[in-house]
């Protein structure tokens, strides 16, 4: 995973990768962890491992846990066709 040295959240402190839901206050937290994502370097490779690996938690290459398991499923579906 060398690509994770590129990483721009290296600066950045994890919690705000990690919010405790998906509404209320925490959107706020959620689009901030988004715009760091938005400006990275490795922001594909860093989704694609977290699909690979099926990480649950988290802001991982700009989605959340949501929309992972979303892509997730569009995956399977033209897997399966």
């Amino acid at each position: 995973m060398e690509w994770r040295e590129r990483a721009a959240c290296l600066r950045v402190d994890p919690e705000l990768f990690f919010p405790i839901s998906n509404s209320g206050p925490t959107l706020r937290q959620i689009d901030e962890a988004k715009a760091v994502c938005g400006g990275c370097p490795v922001a594909e490779q860093c989704l694609d491992w977290a699909l690979r690996v099926g990480v649950v938690d988290g802001i991982w290459g700009g989605t959340t846990e949501t929309e992972r398991r979303v892509i997730r499923g569009i995956k399977t579906r033209a897997a399966v066709q």
